[in-house]
């Protein structure tokens, strides 16, 4: 199931990378079920769990707005804007998980896969900015909600 899942965040981040740059790009055909559609027929044989990458994927979408609120404090440096698309497509799905996802997937685990993520597909510098950026929001979002001092979507 943990590689399973693993392989489902890829093709979420995949399907996110593309829709993003599709919108960027002012593509009037982009539709976001369709790229969901063809990443997931890709690997309909490996992956078993394609409801988790759909969660993902729409819930990331849904709540882009306000996680992109919630990670502009947390990296002041790196206006959201500014961060390259692939590791704000990681950013936001490890934040979507760690506010939306918690009961289902443990913290410690969100930010190690969007670590693995960014190893995988970001820069040299990606994985330790994914991890400190995840981390701090794990201790602000989660941890400082928990003790009533923080807010979450």
């Amino acid at each position: 199931m943990a590689s399973n899942r693993h392989l489902g965040r890829i093709v979420a981040l995949q399907t996110l990378y593309e829709y993003e740059f599709r919108v960027d790009s002012e593509d009037q055909s982009v539709d976001i079920q369709e790229i969901l559609k063809r990443n997931l027929d890709r690997y309909e044989t490996a992956i078993d769990d394609t409801k988790f990458v759909e969660t993902l994927v729409k819930g990331v979408i849904e709540h882009q707005k306000s996680i992109d609120d919630q990670l502009r404090p947390i990296a002041p440096d790196w206006p959201i804007e500014q961060i390259a698309r692939v590791d704000r497509s990681i950013l936001r799905i490890g934040v979507y998980e760690l506010l939306h996802q918690g009961e289902i997937v443990p913290p410690k685990v969100v930010i190690n896969e969007a670590v693995e993520l960014a190893k995988a597909f970001g820069s040299d510098n990606s994985s330790k900015f994914v991890n400190g950026v995840l981390g701090t929001a794990y201790r602000t979002l989660i941890e400082g909600a928990d003790n009533g001092s923080s807010t979450t979507v």
